[in-house]
C-alpha cells in the first residue's frame, strides 16, 4: 500500500503510479487528478455524466479530462473531497511516466491561454439567434403545408425543411449540453431539455451518457459507444479489422461494407435503431422527466400534421424525416471519425488521444452551418466545452502546438472527408478478408 507521512492537514498516504496503475478493476477503481489519488469505485455509479465515461480512466491519470469536460470545478470539487485517499508520492512525476511530459504541459499551457482569450466564453445573442433559426424552419415547415396543400411538391418541401430542423436541433442541442453537464446554470440545462427534447423526442440523459465517452475516448474500442458497430457490422480501423480476421470470425461479409455502409449505415441509424432505443433507454433507467419532455414532442407533431394529412401521412412524414435526419447525421459526425486511428485505448496525451481520432473539415459558411460547426472536431474534442463559434480562433494556436510535436493535424474538403468513410471502410474490409484467409 502508500507510504504515510504527516502533513499540515494531518497523515496523507502516497501512492506510486504504478499503485495506481492497478487499480482499474470491477473491485476497485482509483483515478488520477492533479496528483491527487481518488478511490471512484462506489462513487461512478452516481456520477453525472454516468459510471462508464469515469471509469474510462481508472488506474490513470484524469486531469486533462477532468478540467476539459466541467465547467463550474469548485462545486464538483467539493463532491470530491470524500472520495480523496491520497497523493501521489514527492519522488513521482506529475505526468504518467508513459507520456511525454513536454507535450502534456504545452497542453495545459495552451488551455490556460485559451481560457484567459476568454474563448470559453459563449456568445448568447449567437445561441439564441442560432435557436430562433431552428424554430423558423419549424414554423415555416407547418406553414409551408397549411397554405400550399398537400400535394407532392408542398410535402416534399415541409419533410426536407423538418429534416433541417432536426439537424440542425441536434447540433444545437449538441452545444448546450456541452455547456450544460456540470455547470450550475439552470437555463442551460432547461434549454437543453427543450431542444433536444420537445424539438427532437430524445432524452438528454441518454445524450449524456453516449456523448461524453465518446469524447473521453475517442475511437477506443470497448470505451467509444460511437464505434460499438465492431464487429457486429462493420470492421473498423485497420489493427482491429486485422485481429477479426485473425480471429477468424465473421459476422458480415466485411469486404463488401463499403457497399452495404449505404443501406444499414446513413439510412437506418436513426429510424430504425435510435428511435426504439432512446424510448428503451428512458423507460429502463426511470428518466421520467427526460420522457415527458419527449413525449411533448410526439403530442406537437401529432397536433400540428394530422389535421392536415390524416394519421398515415403524419407517421409517413415522421419516418421520412427520421429518414432524411438519419443521412445528416451519419454523414457529418463520420467524416471526422471514422477513417481515423481506431484501435483499444492506448492511455496516450490528451492531445495525441484526440488527435488520431478526430479530424477537421475545411472552413466556409455552408460547411460551419452544414456540420453545426463540427468541421472543426479538432479543437472540438481538445476543449469540448467551447462555443462553437470561437472554434476557428483556437485552430491556429492548436495547429502550432501539433506541429511543435509532430501530431498530425488533418483538414480536409467537405467531400474528401465523405469519400474517405467509404474508402476507410473498403481498406479495412480488405485488410479482414487477408487476415482471415490467411492460414
Amino acid at each position: 500500500m502508500g507510504d504515510k507521512a504527516n502533513g499540515l492537514g494531518g497523515e496523507v498516504t502516497y501512492y506510486t503510479w504504478e499503485e495506481v496503475q492497478k487499480r482499474c478493476t470491477r473491485d476497485e477503481r482509483w483515478l488520477v487528478i492533479n496528483r491527487k489519488v481518488y478511490n471512484i469505485t462506489k462513487f461512478c455509479y452516481r456520477h453525472p455524466g454516468g459510471s462508464r465515461v469515469i471509469s474510462h480512466y481508472s488506474g490513470q491519470d484524469a486531469t486533462d479530462p477532468f478540467t476539459a469536460f466541467h465547467i463550474d470545478k469548485e462545486l464538483v470539487q467539493k463532491h470530491m473531497k470524500c472520495l480523496l485517499i491520497g497523493e501521489l508520492a514527492p519522488g513521482e512525476p506529475c505526468i504518467e511516466p508513459s507520456k511525454n511530459a513536454a507535450m502534456v504541459e504545452d497542453f495545459r499551457t495552451l488551455r490556460s491561454t485559451v481560457e484567459q482569450m476568454g474563448l470559453l466564453n459563449p456568445n448568447k445573442l449567437f445561441f439564441c439567434g442560432m435557436l430562433l433559426h431552428v424554430l423558423l424552419l419549424d414554423m415555416l415547415a407547418w406553414l409551408n403545408l397549411y397554405y400550399f396543400g398537400t400535394s407532392f411538391i408542398p410535402l416534399l418541401i415541409t419533410a426536407l425543411l423538418l429534416g433541417t430542423v432536426q439537424a440542425q436541433a441536434g447540433w444545437l442541442q449538441h452545444d448546450f449540453g456541452h455547456l450544460s453537464v456540470f455547470s450550475k446554470s439552470k437555463w442551460n440545462h432547461l434549454v437543453h431539455h427543450f431542444v433536444i427534447g420537445h424539438l427532437k423526442g430524445a432524452p438528454a440523459s441518454w445524450w449524456n451518457h453516449m456523448h461524453f465517452q465518446h469524447h473521453a475516448k475517442p475511437n477506443c474500442f470497448r470505451k467509444d459507444p460511437d464505434i460499438n458497430m465492431h464487429p457486429l457490422l462493420f470492421a473498423l480501423g485497420k489493427k482491429l479489422a486485422v485481429e477479426l480476421g485473425l480471429k477468424k470470425k465473421k459476422y458480415m461479409p466485411y469486404n463488401q461494407q463499403h457497399k452495404y455502409f449505404f443501406l444499414i449505415g446513413p439510412p437506418a441509424l436513426i429510424p430504425v435503431y435510435f428511435q426504439w432505443y432512446i424510448f428503451y433507454f428512458a423507460v429502463q433507467r426511470k428518466k421520467w422527466v427526460d420522457l415527458a419532455w419527449m413525449i411533448t414532442f410526439y403530442i406537437r407533431f401529432s397536433y400540428c400534421y394530422i389535421p392536415l394529412i390524416g394519421i398515415g401521412g403524419t407517421i409517413g412524414l415522421f419516418m421520412f424525416v427520421r429518414f432524411l435526419e438519419s443521412n445528416w447525421f451519419v454523414w457529418v459526425t463520420q467524416m471526422n471519425h471514422i477513417p481515423m486511428h481506431i484501435y483499444y485505448d492506448e492511455n496516450k496525451e490528451w492531445l495525441s488521444t484526440q488527435l488520431q481520432a478526430t479530424c477537421n473539415v475545411d472552413q466556409s459558411l455552408f460547411n460551419d452551418w452544414f456540420s453545426g460547426h463540427l468541421n472543426f472536431q479538432i479543437e472540438h474534442h481538445l476543449f469540448p466545452t467551447m462555443p462553437r463559434h470561437n472554434y476557428w480562433k483556437a485552430a491556429p494556436l492548436v495547429r502550432s502546438l501539433c506541429k511543435k510535436y509532430g501530431v498530425n493535424y488533418q483538414s480536409k474538403p467537405l467531400f474528401t472527408a465523405f469519400a474517405d468513410i467509404v474508402s476507410s471502410l473498403k481498406e479495412s474490409g480488405e485488410l479482414w478478408l487477408d487476415a482471415y484467409l490467411h492460414k
